[in-house]
């Protein structure tokens, strides 16, 4: 099995920054996680979650984090392209590239949460038009990351004129770009011409078919789907009880495996150490390379130092 990078998301929501700061450098220094990622939301955005509760803003504390860590490479998994006009973006990635001397990886979706548009008054646009913007805004933020001189820019809903941008990103020719999300008509068509990476939610059967759809339109861009990193961001949870991770992979087969039990319990990370390496070799196989681990707070470092030990260093 190729090396298989394990990655985790730690949400804002419900934490001070001193107690997400401390878990950040644990896992830096203690732990063989590849990456962490924060959220992009400015409320906490799970669905039974208090939206009045506190929710520390992603890339501020991206920034912190880079500077608080030297090994663990950093991303917003992802940035809702509604949030921010994406040369300004671009300008807070390349500082945050600079400030974790090249360890981040930039992640960029369409944006889903209605209710966060609306109370702080962002446009929530069509399905379509965020898409498109999408779409617009990657092929600007290239433009910019890779730019000896000022860019010049004319999209429908983005323009650039004579834009300087410097400096240049550490890493070249620029951060790996991650599209988030599933979409088969638009999203990973935009993947395929534009991405460094894609990161999708399931299990094997459901990345297997969107992989597959990925490489059709990688066909029709004439781009070789084998220069974009497939990850995936889903959970793991690791425990001994089975018939605990028997009644939480059933839980979660709708939203993870299409509702089909059976791809849940072959294809979600749920389970012993054993069953887990198995999954992992299943997404292997289909051509994934990157498993981004879902997480909720307390972070308890005893369980992640469990999954570091008897999950990521076999992986690694």
């Amino acid at each position: 099995m190729a090396k298989f990078r394990i990655g985790i998301q730690t949400g804002q929501e419900g934490q001070e920054w001193s107690s997400l700061l401390e878990f950040w450098r644990f896992l830096d220094t203690e732990t063989a996680f590849d990456s962490v990622w924060t959220i992009d939301h400015f409320v906490p955005p799970t669905p039974g979650q208090d939206p009045n509760g506190p929710c520390l803003e992603g890339w501020t504390a991206l920034a912190a984090g880079a500077q608080a860590t030297e090994r663990l490479r950093l991303g917003c998994l992802v940035t809702g392209v509604t949030y921010r006009h994406p040369s300004v973006l671009a300008k807070m990635a390349a500082t945050v590239d600079h400030i974790s001397n090249g360890r981040l990886e930039f992640g960029l979706g369409a944006a889903w949460h209605e209710m966060e548009h609306r109370v702080y008054g962002i446009p929530f646009h069509t399905v379509k038009e965020r898409q498109d913007r999408l779409e617009e805004a990657v092929q600007l933020t290239k433009l910019l990351f890779t730019a000896n001189g000022p860019v010049d820019f004319d999209g429908k809903y983005y323009q650039l004129n004579q834009a300087p941008f410097s400096p240049r990103c550490v890493q070249e020719p620029h951060p790996p770009i991650f599209i988030g999300g599933g979409g088969e008509k638009r999203t990973l068509r935009t993947a395929a011409k534009y991405a460094d990476g894609i990161n999708i939610i399931g299990s094997v059967d459901v990345a297997k078919h969107k992989i597959e759809v990925l490489e059709r339109h990688c066909e029709d861009a004439g781009r070789d789907p084998n220069e974009i990193t497939k990850s995936v961001f889903g959970p793991l949870f690791l425990t001994d009880d089975e018939e605990r991770a028997q009644q939480m992979r059933g839980a979660m087969a709708g939203g993870m495996a299409g509702g089909d039990e059976e791809s849940a319990e072959r294809g979600l990370a749920i389970g012993n150490a054993e069953h887990i390496l198995e999954v992992m070799g299943r997404f292997s196989e289909i051509g994934v390379s990157y498993f981004i681990m879902m997480s909720r707070p307390p972070y308890k470092q005893e369980l992640y130092k469990r999954i570091s030990d008897e999950i990521a260093v076999p992986l690694s």
